[in-house]
């Protein structure tokens, strides 16, 4: 059983042990799983919480569309640079502790928005209190960090896709959320007022279900060495494809109808919230079929999918078919759904497989393979993010530059068809995809000849 102490913290996991998971592991990180994607859940609702409050912000507010993709723009890159330290404050904090913690900080920004949100106020006073929300993308890379010492590696691709598959759910609730206000009459300080004692509630069952693990430890030299590795930056570059393309997305789908489409508040809300939920619940399908299927297969296929969806998306916009476009981006939200518990899953079957190259063996690989995945994933969510950002930005400059979004899903056309060259040559393609990895692996490629080193993970 696991060995605890005072405050919640738990002195004893080792989840790899087949024993110890049957008896009380798997019981006690599912308990922990599920309150973590609560607390993850209300923090991506407040991240994207001004994808919807632009939503109301008609011509009485003086904003621009390119003022509003700018103050999207800027709260999607403060949720991607918190992600690094809300990272390492895991280790700092516990686990339980820190998720109680950041919940409680998402208040803030809900209070702030609340305060300000009228017209007439400034709009730097609104990229202000937008910097304020990005703090609700942290909350994602604290719990994957929390939930993937939770779990053996075996299930972590299903864990770790239902973790952030259910705190990506956040962006359509608040959506829909968005839409019953809406269509009822209210503004958006209604809605504000029904997600202010939301986290105090999220904050609250964190404080009492929730554990500490004293195993989970920052380790500089981890992470040193995970922003040396290449497999760091290759699989940012992946992720920027997938969770880029997801948040990028959830932020502007409702202003490209709005824009282009001269959709009106109301019909832009009663459709842009089925593409982030296809996209939430596709995520741990993802994780799901890379476990079976091996990730970078997944990955792969995932990629040109996207590509031919983003392609649909070209035509529709310069045809200017709404419910073809509409069809088509609703696919491409799920495909980034899914590719982003593929790509997820990847990062620990990566550092294994490395472990195992370099002759490590039983619980030295399995320590290893945590160690670099842990100290990797923050990295790579943070960057992955900021695709967001650059999203949003080329979405500005296209309507800005031609008056539609075309210009920039041909951009994301270009960006999918480098992704699927990237995951080909370096995980799927023989003895070129084990070289990548450094000189035992590239030995033993020399020595097994053509099999993928990296198929499989």
């Amino acid at each position: 059983m696991a060995v605890t102490r005072g405050g919640r913290w738990i002195a004893y996991w080792d989840p790899e042990d087949e024993g110890f998971w049957k008896r009380t592991g798997e019981r006690v990180a599912r308990r922990n799983l599920f309150f973590s994607v609560l607390c993850e859940h209300i923090g991506f609702s407040v991240w994207t919480l001004w994808s919807v409050l632009v939503l109301f912000m008609g011509p009485e507010y003086g904003l621009t569309p390119a003022d509003k993709f700018l103050l999207t723009s800027v709260v999607t890159l403060v949720g991607a640079v918190v992600r690094v330290p809300y990272t390492f404050a895991v280790a700092v904090f516990g686990g339980r502790n820190w998720t109680v913690i950041s919940a409680g900080l998402l208040l803030v920004p809900a209070v702030a928005a609340f305060a300000v949100m009228e017209p007439g106020t400034s709009f730097s006073t609104f990229l202000l209190v937008g910097l304020l929300a990005g703090i609700g993308g942290g909350n994602f890379a604290s719990s994957m960090t929390n939930i993937n010492a939770f779990f053996p590696l075996r299930r972590k691709g299903w864990a770790l896709g239902l973790n952030a598959g259910g705190g990506n759910i956040g962006v359509p609730v608040i959506q829909l959320a968005a839409l019953a206000v809406i269509g009822a009459g209210g503004g958006p300080r209604v809605l504000l007022g029904v997600y202010i004692p939301l986290i105090l509630v999220a904050a609250v069952l964190a404080a009492r279900f929730m554990d500490n693990l004293a195993s989970v430890k920052n380790d500089t030299g981890a992470a040193k060495e995970a922003a040396r590795d290449p497999h760091t930056w290759i699989m940012s570059v992946l992720y920027i494809g997938t969770f880029g393309s997801f948040i990028g997305y959830s932020f502007a789908f409702g202003q490209v109808l709005q824009t282009q489409f001269g959709q009106t508040p109301l019909q832009a809300a009663y459709l842009t919230f089925v593409g982030p939920l296809l996209g939430s619940l596709a995520r741990p399908l993802g994780g799901r079929l890379a476990d079976r299927h091996g990730g970078a297969r997944i990955t792969l296929v995932n990629f040109a999918a996207m590509a031919a969806a983003t392609a649909v998306l070209v035509a529709a916009g310069t045809t200017r078919t709404l419910a073809l476009f509409v069809a088509a981006f609703v696919v491409l939200f799920a495909l980034s759904g899914l590719g982003n518990g593929s790509t997820f899953k990847m990062i620990p079957g990566i550092f294994q497989h490395k472990a195992l190259a370099m002759g490590l063996t039983g619980d030295q690989a399995v320590a290893y393979g945590r160690r670099l995945s842990g100290a990797s994933m923050g990295l790579i969510g943070a960057v992955g993010a900021l695709g967001g950002v650059a999203i949003n930005l080329a979405f500005r400059q296209s309507f800005l530059s031609f008056g539609s979004g075309t210009g920039a899903f041909c951009a994301f056309l270009a960006c999918y068809a480098v992704c699927f060259a990237v995951t080909w040559a370096v995980y799927l393609r023989g003895p070129a995809a084990r070289a990548a990895g450094g000189g035992a692996e590239r030995r033993a490629a020399a020595e097994d000849g053509p099999r993928p080193g990296y198929a499989e993970v």
